[in-house]
C-alpha cells in the first residue's frame, strides 16, 4: 500500500512540472511578442510623431504637415504652395509661418527652381519664437492686378514685431513694379492705408494677367520690417519694387549685407534701403541700383553704419527729407565710408524742409568715389519736391558734418550748401576734396555755400573758398524751439 502511495505522489509532481513549464513558455512568448512591437514602433518614432505607411501618400510626402525629424524647418510646398508663377500661393506661406512661428530658431523654406505669386502678406509676432530664418531661395512676385491690392496698401511682404528675424538666400523678390510706374498716377505720401481693405479681393486662381484697372495711387514696398530686433537680410536680391525696395522702421539691431536691389534709374520713389526710427544698423556688401535714393535715412535713427557698397543709378545716399510739414526730425551718429557711385543724381547729401525742428548732428562721409554724379556733396535746408514752398524761420539744425576724401567727376555742381539764414549750418569741415568735371572743356558751376560755417582742412579741388569759417554769430542762432 505505501508503494502504490509513493508513486502516485511522483506522478502528480510530474504533472505539476509540465504545467509549470507550459506556463512559463507562454508567458516568455508573449514578453518577446510586446518587446518586437516596442521595438517596432521605436523605428517609427522620433520623439515628436509617429509616422506611419498610412499617413505618407504615393511620393512619400506626409500628407498633413506633422513635426518630423526636420521638425524646425517648414516647407512652403508642404502646405500647398504650387511654385508655378500663376496660382495663388499666399495662403501655403501663411500656412508654413504659422507653424514656424510656434518653434523657436525655426526655417520657412522657400526652395529653389519655383515661381512664387503671393499677395500682399504679414508675417508677424509678437508670439512668435525668436530666431527664424526666413530661407529664401526661389522667386516670390508680386500681383500685377489692382484687384490685388484693394484701394492701395503700404506693404507687400512685411515683417512685424519679431525678435531674431533673418531672411537668408539666394532668392528674389521680385515686385514687378512697371505696372505702377506706367500707370501714372499723381504719387500719394500717404503713411496710413485705407481701412477695410481686403488682402484677397478677386480671383486668387488667376491674379497675375492684364490689368483690370488702374493700380491704386499708393505704392507698396516690397520688403517691409516693422518693431522687430536683431534683424538680418543677406544674399537675396529685390529688383523692381513699386516704390522703396527695402524699409526697417522701428527696429533695433539691423544687419543688411551681400544684398543686390535693382530697378530702372527713371522708376520713381524706388528708394534702395529706408530708415525711419531705428538703432543700431549695418549695411555692407551691397550693390544698390533705383530710381530714388540708394540709402534714405529719416528721422528716429541713430548709430548707423554704411560701408563697402555700390550705388547706381539713382539718387545718392541721403539723410532726409526730414522735418517736413513742420515736424520734429532727430538724426545722430551716422557713418557712410567706402563708397562708391555711378550716375546718380547727387552723392552724398543732406535734405531738410523749412519749417521743421530738430537736429541732424555726428555725420561722416568718407572715402567716396564719384563717376559722373551730378552732385558729388550737398547740404539743402530749402528741400522742396513740389514747384513752391513756402518760406519758413525754423529750421532742423545742421552740425558736425565731415566730408572726408571724396574724389571723382561730377556734371552739374561739385558742391552745393544751402543753409537756414535763422539756423546755419555749423561744424562741416571738408579734407581731401578732389572733384573734377566729366567733361573736362564743360563750363559748369563753381561751388556754392550760404550760411554754412566750418573749416577747410586740406586744399580742395575746385577750391571751396564759400565756406565760412568758426562758428555764425550769436544773432545769427535762433533756437528751432524743439531740440532732440
Amino acid at each position: 500500500m505505501s508503494g502504490f502511495r509513493l508513486k502516485s505522489l511522483r506522478i502528480t509532481i510530474f504533472i505539476a512540472c509540465l504545467a509549470c513549464s507550459s506556463r512559463f513558455q507562454t508567458c516568455s512568448a508573449r514578453k518577446t511578442k510586446y518587446t518586437k512591437q516596442f521595438k517596432n514602433i521605436g523605428k517609427d518614432y522620433d520623439g515628436y510623431s509617429y509616422h506611419d505607411n498610412k499617413f505618407l501618400d504615393g511620393s512619400n510626402r506626409v500628407t498633413t504637415p506633422l513635426k518630423n525629424a526636420d521638425s524646425s524647418i517648414f516647407n512652403v510646398l508642404d502646405f500647398g504652395a504650387k511654385g508655378d508663377g500663376k496660382t495663388d500661393d499666399t495662403k501655403a506661406f501663411e500656412a508654413a509661418w504659422a507653424a514656424a512661428c510656434q518653434v523657436q530658431g525655426s526655417t520657412v523654406m522657400v526652395p529653389s527652381g519655383s515661381l512664387f505669386l503671393v499677395k500682399p502678406v504679414t508675417f508677424s509676432g509678437p508670439n512668435c519664437g525668436s530666431n527664424i530664418v526666413f530661407q529664401l531661395d526661389g522667386k516670390i512676385i508680386a500681383p500685377t492686378s489692382s484687384s490685388a491690392w484693394g484701394s492701395g496698401l503700404l506693404q507687400w511682404l512685411d515683417f512685424s514685431k519679431l525678435q531674431g528675424i533673418t531672411i537668408r538666400g539666394k532668392g528674389t523678390i521680385d515686385g514687378q513694379g512697371s505696372v505702377w510706374w506706367n500707370d501714372s498716377t499723381e504719387e500719394s505720401e500717404s503713411e496710413t492705408p485705407t481701412t477695410g481693405d481686403s488682402f484677397y479681393g478677386g480671383n486668387q486662381d488667376s491674379i497675375s494677367g492684364e490689368l483690370s484697372s488702374k493700380m491704386p495711387s499708393t505704392k507698396p514696398t516690397a520688403l517691409r520690417f516693422y518693431g522687430s530686433s536683431d534683424v538680418t537680410v543677406t544674399g537675396i536680391t529685390i529688383q523692381n519694387s513699386p516704390q522703396t525696395h527695402l524699409k526697417f522702421d522701428d527696429c533695433i539691431g539691423v544687419q543688411v549685407s551681400d544684398v543686390s536691389v535693382s530697378s530702372p534709374g527713371d522708376s520713381p520713389n524706388t528708394d534702395g534701403i529706408h530708415l525711419q526710427n531705428s538703432n543700431g544698423v549695418v549695411i555692407y556688401n551691397t550693390n544698390l541700383a533705383c530710381g530714388d535714393d540708394c540709402v534714405s535715412i529719416q528721422t528716429g535713427c541713430s548709430n548707423v553704419f554704411v560701408h563697402n557698397v555700390n550705388c547706381g543709378p539713382g539718387h545718392g545716399i541721403s539723410i532726409g527729407g526730414l522735418g517736413k510739414d513742420n515736424t520734429k526730425a532727430c538724426v545722430s551718429n551716422v557713418t557712410v565710408r567706402d563708397i562708391t557711385m555711378q550716375d546718380t543724381m547727387t552723392g552724398v547729401r543732406i535734405k531738410t524742409w523749412q519749417g521743421g525742428s530738430g537736429s541732424v548732428s555726428g555725420v561722416m562721409f568718407s572715402n567716396i568715389q564719384v563717376s559722373e554724379v551730378q552732385t558729388p556733396i550737398m547740404i539743402d535746408q530749402f528741400y522742396c519736391d513740389k514747384s513752391r514752398c513756402e518760406n519758413e524761420t525754423s529750421a532742423v539744425a545742421i552740425s558736425d558734418i565731415n566730408f572726408v576724401n571724396i574724389k571723382g567727376t561730377y556734371t552739374e555742381k561739385p558742391v552745393h550748401f544751402a543753409c537756414s539764414d535763422s539756423l546755419p549750418c555749423s561744424g562741416v569741415t571738408l579734407t581731401t576734396i578732389q572733384l573734377k568735371p566729366a567733361q573736362a572743356a564743360s563750363q559748369l558751376d563753381a561751388p556754392y555755400c550760404w550760411e554754412t560755417y566750418g573749416e577747410l582742412k586740406t586744399s580742395t579741388i575746385p577750391p571751396i573758398n564759400c565756406l565760412q569759417t568758426g562758428k555764425p554769430s550769436k544773432n545769427k542762432l535762433h533756437s528751432n524751439g524743439d531740440s532732440c
